[in-house]
């Protein structure tokens, strides 16, 4: 197994042998159940259903709920697909751990939903520089200025920075370093940030680009 379920908790600092001090993110990681397996002869593809996180009875819809009945588990606030190479290898009811799926020292790929930020101008959201702050600028200071051209081609093109909805993307980061793994708590710490809010829910795996 190459993932794994986790909830942010926040960001700290550790410190190494040379007393440098290392930010890191803290997630609890699993454990997580396998709900259900697919196979390429009856679905089409190999892929297993992850469940974690602990929810009230009475917030799971019926239909999610005879899923999980089906498959004989409790039922969880998140259920995540994860495609792996040989189902044949995972049962329904099994409990992925995080000593499973990760080691200290090794690269890990974390996937999240990022913040959400509502509607923000072009400054924010794009990176523009701004209008100037004197000779006869008025009022217009983080206004992105002009979107047309003229009256060829008479209309503003597709794909023009403007500002709008940022954040509440689904953002993956590469190459993150396991710092620490404690398997009796649950606990992976990884240097660096992670996308989404403390208490989001992200995907853990083996990084696949790792050098």
């Amino acid at each position: 197994m190459n993932a794994i379920l986790g909830e942010k908790l926040g960001m700290t600092q550790v410190f190494d042998a040379q007393s440098r001090a290392i930010p890191v993110t803290v997630i609890k990681a699993g454990p997580c159940q396998v709900v259900q397996v697919k196979q390429p002869d009856s679905d089409g593809y190999s892929a297993i259903q992850l469940a974690f996180g602990d929810i009230k009875a009475k917030q799971v819809n019926k239909p999610m709920n005879g899923h999980y009945v089906k498959a004989g588990v409790e039922p969880a606030r998140y259920l995540v697909e994860v495609r792996v190479d040989d189902p044949s290898a995972y049962q329904v009811g099994q409990k992925i751990l995080l000593g499973d799926v990760l080691e200290k020292g090794g690269m890990a790929d974390v996937s999240g939903l990022s913040k959400g930020k509502g509607t923000q101008g072009v400054m924010r959201r794009h990176g523009f520089q701004g209008q100037g702050a004197a000779h006869g600028t008025h009022k217009k200071h983080r206004a992105p200025g002009s979107i047309g051209a003229c009256a060829t081609p008479a209309r503003v093109f597709k794909g023009m920075r403007m500002g709008g909805r940022m954040g509440s993307d689904q953002v993956t980061i590469l190459n993150l370093q396991i710092v620490e793994v404690d398997t009796e708590h649950n606990l992976l710490l990884l240097r660096g940030a992670v996308p989404g809010a403390n208490g989001s829910m992200v995907l853990i795996r083996e990084a696949v680009k790792a050098q």
